[in-house]
């Protein structure tokens, strides 16, 4: 299983759980320092993106915002074409459609 597979499979593990977790705790289970997890989600987000899916990077938060995603997710979702007025009801979003995918 590739890097980003494993990444998604645990997102997906998230979801089906209805939970979310920091970038910090994510990139320690995973073995994984932080910036290369990012890297990792933005692909990710890209992936998504281009398949008209929700954002997997959506079940994170930073330390920072709890119950957030970091800054640089709402950019990387903005340039991807996404539209976001209200940061928590974006998010929200993207995690209950991931609860049904």
């Amino acid at each position: 299983m590739s890097d980003l597979e494993t990444l998604s499979a645990r997102l997906m593990d998230l979801a089906a759980r209805n939970e979310t977790t920091t970038y910090g705790a994510l990139a320690q289970s995973l073995g994984w320092r932080v910036g290369v997890l990012t890297d990792a989600l933005e692909r990710l987000m890209e992936e998504d993106a281009a398949l008209g899916h929700p954002f997997r990077a959506a079940l994170l938060e930073a330390k920072l915002t709890p119950g957030l995603p970091a800054p640089g997710f709402f950019q990387k979702a903005a340039d991807l074409g996404a539209r976001i007025d209200d940061p928590l009801t974006f998010v929200m979003a993207e995690r209950n459609a991931l609860k049904r995918r």
